[in-house]
């Protein structure tokens, strides 16, 4: 049973910087090392000498996560007990508001081959006014009696897809199969309760199909994480921390709004996530800094992209140790190697950099540097305690 930290919780004027560099681990081969390793870092290399390193597994050993559960162990909430479908962690960024009954999935636009094969889960990473035209097109076209369905870009392929009616449940297992050169699944009822809402998205796919026939890259809509509105229990009350959030990405914003947390107004790109840290640095206690080109890169195999989304972090821990924070998380939700071009069950790197956490031999950061260090391998849901009690928040437990 996890140890319930609010009555421990107390105030310091201090402040913690959690940077996420989302899917930042990977793995060495016979041939090179991780990106990271293989990324040139010295800013990060100097957090990491000062500091502590480690690994950290999001979900478990061997468990591949997703961002949603990824990101509430950073947050510090064990991802087996809250666990949240990737559609309520889209409507929540998109801030579409789910009624009770409602079941929200998140889409991607996808491309299937004549024979019905997925070539490309992302249909080529449309540009966003391309996909708002598909996504306007599918608004206007898909009927389903006694259910309305409502269709909500959020960025290139990704969108969001609620279903709203009577009887319906979101006990339905995911179309998207998330890899290549397969067929898309056929909607599955887990339970005798989501029947109807299983056929409703067969009806769904059926007309998204037919609409988009004539589209060269979008002709599919592949659905994930089906889920109903729930709520989550603060940040301010479990911690008594005051956070913000600074992330561009619809779900990272809405998973960050879900645990209470101010989302800050969407920035369009690094600088200006480090401008709004700037701006805001007086009104909060906690942020939480989202990266996300370290994922995309790492879905698209692509490495010298990855290297770079690292590299380019790392250019802006100079103008984030400015602020001068008292604690500074540096890790990811997830790794997303390049030789896979998917999520994995990897360790993630992990770094803490604070006056009182107790220096490791660790130089640079980088997953081998972590695996000797002072943190050890733990789970991700771990860091956030490490943090609190790095900034003086956590009281003495028991007498």
């Amino acid at each position: 049973m996890a140890l319930d930290l609010a009555p421990l919780a107390q105030p310091a004027e201090t402040r913690i910087v959690l940077v996420v560099m989302d899917g930042l681990g990977g793995y060495s081969d016979s041939q090179r090392g991780t990106e990271l390793e293989e990324a040139a870092t010295p800013n990060l290399d100097a957090l990491a000498a000062e500091g502590a390193v480690g690994l950290v597994e999001p979900v478990g050993p061997g468990i591949t996560p997703g961002s949603g559960p990824g990101h509430l162990g950073l947050f510090g909430y064990d991802p087996l007990e809250f666990e949240l479908g990737r559609g309520v962690l889209s409507a929540a960024g998109l801030e579409v508001k789910l009624n009770a009954g409602d079941v929200a999935a998140r889409g991607n636009l996808a491309t299937l081959d004549s024979s019905g094969r997925i070539t490309d889960r992302r249909a080529g990473r449309l540009p966003d006014p391309e996909a708002s035209e598909v996504v306007a097109r599918l608004s206007t076209e898909v009927k389903i009696d006694g259910v309305e369905v409502e269709f909500v870009h959020e960025a290139q392929h990704r969108v969001l897809v609620v279903l709203r009616g009577e009887g319906l449940d979101p006990g339905v297992a995911d179309t998207d199969p998330q890899v290549t050169l397969a067929e898309p699944r056929v909607p599955v009822a887990l339970h005798a309760s989501a029947e109807r809402t299983a056929d409703v998205v067969s009806q769904l796919d059926e007309q998204v199909r037919t609409i988009l026939a004539d589209h060269p890259r979008a002709n599919v809509l592949l659905l994930r994480g089906f889920d109903s509105h729930r709520a989550l229990p603060s940040m301010q009350e479990r911690y008594g921390l005051s956070p913000a959030a600074v992330a561009i990405y619809p779900m990272y914003r809405g998973i960050a709004r879900l645990v209470g947390m101010d989302v800050l107004p969407r920035p369009a790109d690094l600088d200006a996530q480090l401008a709004a840290l700037k701006e805001h640095w007086d009104r909060f206690d906690y942020f939480f800094l989202h990266h996300k080109g370290t994922d995309s890169t790492g879905e698209d195999g692509d490495r010298p992209g990855k290297v770079a989304a690292v590299e380019a972090l790392d250019a802006a821990i100079p103008s984030l140790r400015d602020l001068d924070p008292d604690v500074i998380v540096v890790t990811g939700d997830h790794s997303t190697p390049t030789q896979m071009a998917a999520h994995s069950w990897h360790p993630v790197p992990a770094l803490i950099w604070a006056e009182r956490v107790g220096r490791d031999e660790a130089t640079r950061f980088g997953e081998r540097w972590c695996r000797g260090g002072g943190l050890g391998l733990r789970p991700t849901k771990d860091l956030m305690p490490i943090a609190l009690a790095c900034a003086g928040r956590l009281a003495k437990y028991g007498a």
